[in-house]
């Protein structure tokens, strides 16, 4: 028996954000030939100020939003007959639901924000957490994507040798070959003269000797990707200071930017390293954290 390919998640309520994650996820689901699967977080509201005629059975409110959410796959349908799209309605929270269905998704795709939370926030509550606690990679359509206009495609990736890095890496370049884009590494370091003061005069600190390590690690941890994906071209950027701020300022020109879910600083004990978190509520381009 041919095992079924695993399918792309998106989280979708209706909202603008969830459909800019679901032009996102349907496009990727055409280019990698992946099962779409649209997900709904269905939640019972009580109202506690009564409207008397206006009393709506929870079924019937259950039946409508399935109405509405298998609507939109039979649209998706008809403009793509080649694609699988189902649908599933689940009761509980969003980050819950969405967290349970990425168990075997290849990929699951959502907006920055939804219907609900605060509208100045400039990622919501459920974007957190669930790229914070699923299991396979994570796309997030900001809600205000900015378009670029540059000469190519480009998948932007944060390099430090650790193990979530090289995950990292692996699914950019994934990316760059289905989007026929080009990879740019980032790493970056920072200098000892700007975090200690007191006898900086006798640090030993050789700033070409770093910037040469740096080009070396970055080379040792893109071999095996490289390798796998022989047409995808690739450069490197190096720079000195914050990690999470030259990927925010590479993204200003980015189609996606891929982060590691932690990286080799910080407690260990995070699911969702501080750079991943920054990142996700600055730039302005999807980002993927990949686990």
């Amino acid at each position: 028996m041919t095992k079924q390919p695993a399918p792309i998640v998106v989280g979708y309520d209706g909202s603008t954000g969830s459909q800019s994650a679901l032009r996102w996820a349907t496009a990727e689901a055409v280019r990698t030939r992946a099962p779409l699967r649209l997900v709904e977080a269905f939640e019972l509201v009580i109202i506690t100020r009564p409207t008397p005629g206006h009393v709506v059975p929870l079924e019937a409110v259950r039946t409508a939003r399935q109405t509405a959410l298998d609507a939109v796959a039979e649209g998706i349908r008809l403009h793509h007959p080649g694609l699988t799209v189902d649908t599933t309605l689940e009761g509980g929270p969003a980050a819950r639901v969405l967290v349970d269905a990425a168990q075997d998704a290849r990929t699951v795709v959502l907006g920055s924000r939804g219907l609900g939370g605060w509208s100045g926030l400039l990622i919501g509550s459920v974007a957190v957490q669930v790229t914070t606690h699923a299991q396979c990679p994570v796309v997030v359509i900001p809600h205000d994507q900015r378009p670029h206009a540059h000469q190519g495609a480009t998948v932007v990736v944060g390099v430090d040798g650790s193990k979530a890095s090289a995950r990292a890496i692996d699914f950019a370049f994934e990316q760059a070959e289905d989007l026929h884009a080009e990879v740019v590494a980032v790493h970056t370091w920072t200098s000892p003269f700007l975090t200690y003061d007191e006898g900086a005069s006798m640090l030993q600190f050789d700033e070409e000797k770093v910037r040469e390590e740096a080009r070396l690690l970055v080379a040792e941890s893109v071999a095996g990707a490289a390798a796998e994906h022989p047409d995808v071209r690739w450069t490197t950027e190096l720079a000195s200071g914050s990690a999470a701020r030259a990927l925010i300022r590479r993204a200003e020109s980015a189609d996606l930017v891929v982060v590691g879910s932690r990286g080799r600083g910080g407690f260990t004990g995070l699911l969702l390293g501080s750079v991943g978190q920054t990142v996700l509520h600055h730039a302005h381009c999807p980002i993927a954290v990949v686990h």
